[in-house]
């Protein structure tokens, strides 16, 4: 028994509503047409080249990503552009794309659901709060708009170095590691955690009380201005950097395991291509 493209991608959109999403996000169906049959789908942090080739390999009918294909506008999609060859594999395969996005990072069943799953956080709550209350608030599944990060406590005390190395057995390895703030033996307990690019929350990390904020993509002038904001540094979270591709990962297993629950007859597939910008150092 085999299921439509049109089918996969209502199922994502009940429980990550398009309206969920920033406006300024491009998240929903890209490519393909809705009656397609589809039996296999991968799923990927980004619609890259690399991943495109993937989707062929595999014989896979539907491209599930994080991040959008077409965040800006695009007048021109050839085939010897990076944009124009995804959307180049994609159409000559038959393959379809859904992109979701900061849709995904509101659910409880996307990006912060998966990393309050994976640090154990008891009674999280949301660290820049949801837009909307009521029936708004809640969707398919089990999805639920719960606003953009997570603050918690762990289950047990720890300290900065071990819940980065704790963090750095969670996530995809990637070249650069996870990188930490201040003293490794600095006490933690109370976690502020934003995947993706979050300096623009470091305010709100600190007004949330957390020891230590996990996040992506911090900027050298925003996190030290953070660490010297106060002259006793325990004042203010450390800090703790993952590579943006490996904090958004972890949603990957969720969305398996939504369509797993939800569309039983289609396999689905987690790309195996790293997409980290950076492959190596010295």
């Amino acid at each position: 028994m085999n299921t439509t493209l049109g089918a996969v991608v209502g199922t994502l959109e009940a429980v990550y509503p398009l309206a969920w999403a920033e406006d300024w996000d491009r998240v929903g169906l890209v490519l393909g047409e809705r009656s397609a049959e589809v039996r296999r789908v991968l799923l990927a942090v980004d619609p890259t080249v690399s991943v495109a080739r993937e989707a062929v390999e595999r014989d896979a009918q539907l491209l599930v990503t994080h991040h959008p294909l077409l965040l800006r506008g695009a007048s021109f999609l050839p085939a010897d552009d990076g944009k124009g060859a995804v959307v180049t594999e994609l159409i000559r395969a038959g393959i379809g794309l859904w992109c979701g996005h900061t849709n995904v990072d509101r659910s409880t069943r996307g990006t912060v659901g998966a990393w309050s799953t994976a640090l154990d956080l008891q009674d999280p709550r949301p660290l820049i709060p949801g837009r909307e209350t009521g029936e708004a608030a809640r969707a398919a599944h089990g999805s639920t708009l719960f606003g953009l990060g997570a603050v918690g406590e762990l289950p047990a005390p720890t300290t900065v170095g071990e819940l980065t190395a704790q963090i750095a057995g969670i996530v995809p390895a990637t070249a650069r590691g996870i990188a930490h703030t201040g003293p490794a033996d600095r006490p933690v307990r109370t976690v502020a955690v934003c995947p993706g690019a979050g300096d623009s929350f470091l305010g709100a990390a600190t007004a949330s009380g957390a020891d230590v904020y996990i996040t992506s993509d911090l900027r050298h002038h925003p996190a030290l201005e953070h660490i010297e904001d106060a002259a006793d540094p325990s004042a203010v979270p450390a800090l703790i950097d993952v590579a943006h591709a490996a904090s958004e990962a972890l949603w990957l297993p969720l969305a398996k395991e939504l369509l797993a629950e939800t569309v039983p007859e289609l396999e689905v597939l987690i790309s195996e291509v790293p997409t980290d910008s950076w492959t190596g150092r010295a």
